[in-house]
């Protein structure tokens, strides 16, 4: 029998984004703390918080292939990370509101021999202007809060959204184009059978 493969996420998205693609796993949430380190460019963070979030599952699960993944929103060079409060998320909005910005994923799989595999994916998404009532209303919504960038392309927030290039499943939060490549030695004996049409 194949390893087991573990998804290093507490992360709703990303299980839905595995499971959809017909994977069998595990979810064991990382405890890391996603901080950024002063002056850490966004690449670099997403990256090292990816790796460490699967080094922290992996250590717990010996044995298995381990996927982490982090997701930030770039505007104007700032990293948007997950919003604290209301004011937080309004801000965002606002930085983002008829203008384009980047969203990057770090993508991490430790394997049960114990090497590391990780990648970078980039999508540039385009918002449309929003009004200050579009924004309140969004932001009574429980939707934004445990989003980068304090908005769900695949949710409510895809209103907001005038366009998408590249990835949209890296927007959602895991490039699934990366993934099958990453987990192409695991899937073959693993990936759950999908019935005949």
């Amino acid at each position: 029998m194949s390893a087991p493969l573990v998804l290093a996420s507490a992360s709703p998205r990303r299980r839905e984004l595995l499971a959809a693609a017909g994977y069998q796993f595990e979810v064991v949430p990382s405890e890391i703390p996603e901080i950024p380190q002063t002056g850490e460019a966004p690449e670099t963070f997403a990256q090292r918080i990816a790796r460490e979030k699967a080094a922290d599952v992996a250590r717990r699960r010996p044995g298995a292939y381990v996927l982490g993944a982090d997701t930030v929103v770039v505007v104007d060079g700032i990293l948007l990370g997950k919003p604290t409060n209301r004011a937080e998320a309004r801000r965002m909005l606002r930085a983002l509101s008829g203008r384009a910005h980047r969203v990057l994923t770090g993508v991490a799989l430790v394997t049960p021999a114990g090497t590391v595999d990780s990648a970078l994916v980039e999508s540039r998404v385009e918002f449309r202007a929003l009004s200050a009532s579009d924004i309140e209303a969004y932001l009574d919504l429980e939707e934004p809060y445990d989003k980068a960038g304090a908005y769900a392309v695949q949710g409510y927030a895809r209103q907001f959204i005038a366009a998408v290039h590249g990835s949209y499943s890296n927007v959602v939060g895991l490039p699934m184009e990366l993934i099958s490549e990453l987990l192409r030695p695991w899937a073959p004996a693993t990936q759950a059978e999908v019935p005949p049409a």
